[in-house]
Parts: C-alpha cells; sequence; structure tokens
C-alpha cells in the first residue's frame, strides 16, 4: 500500500497529462462549433471547483483553470448543462443566447466534442503509425494448462494461430486482446499444426488475474502461453497518407471494441468491474512510467521515447471512450442533448422546462452513482489494499 501512496505524484501528472488533453480537445470543439453558430460564450472551464486562474477575452468569455482537474466544460448563454441553469440567461458574453442558434446548430454543438476527440485519437493514431510504423509476426503456442479453455478446444503447444474469431492473428496484442475481451463467447480458431491447417472452437474462461501491467482484473483467458515466430515477423511502414488512413481505421476499430464491451457487460457477459475511469487511467500510465523506465538495459533516451509513444497511444485510447461516453443519450451529457434537441424538432417545441430540469437531475444523480462505481472498482484494481500489488 505505501508502495501504491509513494506512486503519487506519477499518478496525478499522469492522470492530468491525460484528461488534460482530451478534456481541452472535447471542449474546445464545443467551443469551436459554437463560435460557428455565433452563440455566446460565458466560459470555458478546464477542471471543476474554484479557478486557479482566469481571465476574460474581448468577446465577454471567461477562460479557467479549475483546481479539480477531472473534466471541464463550456458554458454558452442560456444553455441548459444542469438543473439550475433551465431558464438562466447570463449577460455579457458577445452573442447569440443558446436558444436562438436553433435546433441543428445546437445538435452540430452538442455533437462537436465527441467528434473532436475522434479526430485527436485518429491523429494521433495517425503519428504513432507514421513515425514507428507496426510489426507483424505470427503467433504460437507455448504451454497448454490442463484443463484450461485451450486444452478442452484441443489446442497443443507448437500450435501456430491463423485467426482467431474471425480475425487473421498478427501479433500476441491482437490475439490477447480478443481472448480477454470475449469471457463465456465461443469462438472460431484456425491453428496451423505440422504444416496443416486445424479448425477448433475454443470459449475463454473468465478469471481474475493480473492484466499486461500488473491489475488484477476479471478477464477471458484460454490457458497458453505464446511466443512469437520471430523468423517470420517483419516491419511494415506507412507514408503520412497511409498512416492518416491507418489511424482512422484504429480510431474506428477501438471505438467497436468499446461498444461490444459496453454491450457485453449489459448482457452480463462481462462484469461491471470492467469499467474504467479516471482512477484507472491514472494508475495504468504510472504503471507504464515505472515499468518503461525499470529497463535499464535499453538506453535513457529510448525509454523516454517509447514511454512518449505509450502515453499518446493511451491518451488516444481514452480520447474515444470519452468521445463514446459523452454520446450516450443520458441527460447532462451531449447525447442526453441531442435527444433534447430530436424532441425539439419533432414537436417543434422545447422540452417544457420542469421535465428538463428533472430530467438532468435525474441524469446528474445516476452518473455520479456511475463515477462512485467505477471509482471504486478501479480503486481495488490499483492493489490499494492489497501488499503484494501496485
Amino acid at each position: 500500500m505505501m508502495e501504491v501512496l509513494s506512486q503519487g505524484p506519477i499518478f496525478l501528472i499522469s492522470l492530468i497529462f491525460m484528461m488534460g488533453i482530451v478534456v481541452v480537445v472535447h471542449e474546445y470543439g464545443h467551443y469551436l462549433a459554437g463560435r460557428f453558430y455565433g452563440a455566446a460564450a460565458e466560459s470555458f472551464s478546464v477542471g471543476f471547483g474554484k479557478p486557479i486562474f482566469e481571465r476574460k477575452d474581448k468577446r465577454g468569455t471567461r477562460w479557467r483553470i479549475n483546481w479539480i482537474p477531472l473534466g471541464g466544460f463550456v458554458k454558452f448563454v442560456g444553455e441548459s448543462q444542469l438543473p439550475g441553469d433551465v431558464g438562466k440567461l447570463e449577460q455579457g458574453p458577445v452573442g447569440k443566447p443558446f436558444h436562438e442558434v436553433g435546433v441543428w446548430g445546437r445538435t452540430v454543438i452538442a455533437a462537436a466534442g465527441p467528434v473532436a476527440n475522434f479526430l485527436l485519437a485518429s491523429l494521433i493514431f495517425a503519428l504513432f503509425f507514421w513515425f514507428n510504423g507496426t510489426y507483424e509476426t505470427r503467433v504460437g503456442v507455448g504451454n497448454v494448462v490442463e484443463g484450461g479453455a485451450a486444452s478442452e478446444a484441443g489446442i497443443e503447444a507448437g500450435d501456430i494461430f491463423v485467426s482467431l474469431d474471425g480475425k487473421e492473428i498478427t501479433g500476441p496484442g491482437q490475439l490477447q486482446m480478443i481472448v480477454s475481451m470475449s469471457s463465456g463467447t465461443a469462438l472460431d480458431a484456425i491453428v496451423e499444426r505440422g504444416g496443416e491447417t486445424v479448425e477448433l472452437t475454443v470459449t475463454p474462461q473468465r478469471q481474475l488475474r493480473e492484466n499486461s501491467v500488473g491489475q488484477m482484473q476479471q478477464l477471458g483467458t484460454i490457458g497458453v502461453s505464446l511466443h512469437q515466430v520471430s523468423d517470420e515477423a517483419h516491419h511494415i511502414t506507412y507514408n503520412p497518407v497511409e498512416a492518416i488512413g491507418k489511424g482512422g481505421e484504429q480510431t474506428w476499430s477501438t471505438l467497436v471494441m468499446t461498444t461490444d464491451m459496453i454491450g457485453r457487460m449489459i448482457t452480463g457477459k462481462e462484469a461491471l468491474s470492467s469499467l474504467s475511469g479516471p482512477v484507472a487511467i491514472g494508475d495504468v500510465s504510472r504503471r507504464i512510467v515505472n515499468q518503461t523506465m525499470a529497463n535499464e538495459r535499453i538506453p535513457f533516451w529510448q525509454r523516454v521515447e517509447s514511454l512518449f509513444w505509450s502515453m499518446m497511444t493511451i491518451c488516444a485510447a481514452v480520447s474515444v471512450g470519452i468521445g463514446f461516453f459523452n454520446l450516450l443519450p443520458f441527460p447532462v451529457l451531449d447525447g442526453g442533448h441531442i435527444v433534447f434537441n430530436c424532441y425539439e424538432a419533432i414537436v417543434g417545441k422545447p422540452l417544457p422546462a420542469r421535465i428538463q430540469e428533472g430530467a438532468l437531475m435525474a441524469g446528474m444523480v445516476l452518473l455520479l452513482g456511475m463515477f462512485v462505481f467505477i471509482t471504486w472498482g478501479d480503486v481495488l484494481e490499483t492493489g490499494l489494499f492489497n501488499p503484494a500489488q501496485g
């Protein structure tokens, strides 16, 4: 426990770095869309609580950095973000009150934050592929745990994975990702054995085990050790145009994976504890810092470079997650405001003020409950209460 607590500065710096980039880009997406439609912006805030820094620009918008570095918001004049905002019209900022922007404009403004997150992720992934390329290698089976899912499926030591769940296997990380997110689901597997292909069906079993950075999670596992067939590994490089396409493809793949995981949680195929929040993001980041910088076999500047790209790809994944989460149709989230706008477009008038207030209050209570639940699960995963972990 003391080891985890001593890592507090690394945890906080990592969390502020990750959330800061993602939140600023998200809110700036809202802000730019609002400016395009002429909406008056009352404030642009990074973090919550009282401000550390505040400046008012010539348009009357307050630019703020607040004490609690978890999230942020853009507040347009007359916008109903919280129950107390309904019917409130701030004075001073230049531009139109939010209700005068029109249903279509307000919908675009609401969607612009998540879209900015997806664009940020695509850019980060594109830069990664441009500068680093990718390595592809065949993945072989080392040991097979007796009684495990792989053993029951007929997978043997020495087999080489050709495909799993219809996806060609090009690296151990890809295979591990498919398995970890498929507990209880039968997966079609094709392996190469003695120069011939064998078709099998393997069903990952959910087990509490360490993930790649040492956190304890309920993950799908098949009970094998893997190794790379190194003599068949090759490096693929991308020019800028190819990297942009690859970045968009990786963003879409991450979004699909996120929606699939949420769907599996809703149907009970995955544990709700698999949801991750700010604590998990900070903990994963500080573990990666420790693991990377502790590898003294690699020159210092190579470790710094590796750490930079690891943090940036995590940032991209977080950005996709934040964009997806904000599109959920919950009041107080962007998706909830889009639902309100759809109602107004269909009916021809806004949702009654009392209903808006009630929906926003219910949304706040729901999100607070989710935050507490997710944060508690994240704290358990950090190993804070287990001296052997962390």
